[in-house]
């Protein structure tokens, strides 16, 4: 758990404090928060993740940008306790595009599907608000809600699937432009 929160220091011109939080990891790999000047844990970024607040990991000596390898860190995390999210198969697969000539193009879809996904999460979380009360919730009921949906949310369940099915059509082309490649099929004759 954090240290004692101290409201930030204003900057010396007045201003507001920065909208990305900036935090700062020393060589004994404590997490440093400037905006609360305190120390902080992976947990705590966790909760940052989770409340959607833009923040950013500095090395303190060098300055280099951490934060890539600090949310890959939480990732391992929960990868490694409870239910893991990935198989070891996809994660093969994401292995195999690094150096190919398509890991732009995969890690763009991946952010892209994401993107879907979790704007398709909010808005399913916004229509069954009124309908979870752990008493009430059996499987027709949940089969009823999931039937009973408006066209804006089965067209975005259709738009995903569609975005889906195009960069499938875009890997399959990839595979004649680039035979022989790990993670893609040989040319067809």
């Amino acid at each position: 758990m954090p240290t004692p929160r101290r409201p930030p220091a204003p900057k010396p011109d007045g201003d507001a404090p920065s909208p990305v939080r900036v935090l700062k990891k020393y060589p004994n790999r404590r997490l440093y928060d400037t905006r609360t000047s305190s120390y902080i844990t992976l947990a705590d970024v966790k909760q940052m993740v989770l409340a959607g607040e833009d923040f950013e990991v500095r090395d303190a000596k060098t300055a280099e940008d951490l934060t890539r390898s600090i949310l890959l860190q939480i990732i391992l995390e929960e990868e490694s306790g409870g239910v893991p999210m990935f198989s070891a198969a996809t994660l093969s697969q994401i292995i195999r595009f690094y150096g190919h000539a398509m890991q732009g193009v995969m890690g763009s879809m991946l952010e892209q599907n994401m993107s879907a996904f979790a704007e398709l999460q909010k808005r399913f979380v916004a229509q069954s608000a009124g309908l979870y009360d752990p008493a009430r919730l059996s499987p027709e009921l949940w089969t009823q809600f999931l039937s009973g949906q408006p066209a804006s949310l089965q067209g975005l369940m259709g738009s995903y699937v569609e975005q889906g099915r195009a960069m499938l059509e875009k890997m399959q082309e990839a595979g004649t432009l680039f035979p022989g490649m790990p993670g893609f099929p040989p040319p067809k004759k």
